[in-house]
């Protein structure tokens, strides 16, 4: 996406993602520099900050929130794009360990992307590849703004996303023995989150 990313945006990324835009010759700046706070913990540490929270979800239209982000040398944040980890692709795999699993849990991208959504009157935040294209027709045609409409629409895809994924992952939690054994889950786990998409409106308002 040369037109987005060198047109319009500074791109704050993580180190993996930094280098492969970078391989690319697309402008990026690292989390870490952004932060002034390296990563940490094998990565578990990186965008939990207040660098990366406190540009996502200050209201621009509340004074105290744009004076509280000067004096702390923030800058806005006006677009989130993220990919979580892979849960669900990992967990499928028949040679899954425990450990592989839990590695696979995201924290910080979810944060991130519920804090975007929260505030999504001032914060694009794209989780499906989808999204991409018709967002950047939108903001050819509207000067580069994203409107209100658009905004909410992505963000009610954030909430479902994140809480279809936090299902997954108690669901999967749920199906492991004391063991911790990937091939001897439950078929019948403790709890079980089902997320449904509607397809159709209902003939009659009841179950065809």
């Amino acid at each position: 996406m040369p037109w987005f990313m060198v047109a319009y945006w500074r791109a704050g990324t993580s180190r993996g993602t930094a280098k492969l835009l970078a391989e690319n010759n697309l402008p990026v700046v690292e989390v870490s520099s952004l932060t002034k706070f390296p990563e940490m913990l094998d990565g578990r540490v990186k965008t939990l900050h207040p660098m990366v929270h406190g540009g996502l979800l200050a209201r621009r239209d509340f004074p105290e929130h744009m004076a509280a982000l000067k004096e702390h040398d923030i800058d806005t944040i006006d677009m989130l794009v993220i990919n979580l980890y892979p849960f669900n692709e990992t967990v499928a795999k028949a040679d899954c360990s425990f450990e592989d699993a839990v590695e696979n849990i995201d924290i910080g991208g979810p944060a991130m992307l519920r804090a975007a959504a929260k505030n999504h009157q001032d914060v694009t935040v794209l989780i499906s590849p989808e999204d991409y294209a018709p967002v950047l027709e939108e903001m050819k045609v509207n000067k580069n703004v994203v409107s209100y409409k658009t905004n909410l629409g992505l963000a009610k895809k954030v909430f479902a996303h994140t809480a279809q994924y936090d299902g997954a992952i108690a669901n999967y939690l749920s199906a492991l023995g004391d063991d911790l054994d990937h091939k001897k889950r439950s078929a019948y786990p403790e709890t079980l989150h089902l997320a449904f998409e509607k397809v159709q409106e209902m003939r009659y308002g009841e179950n065809p």
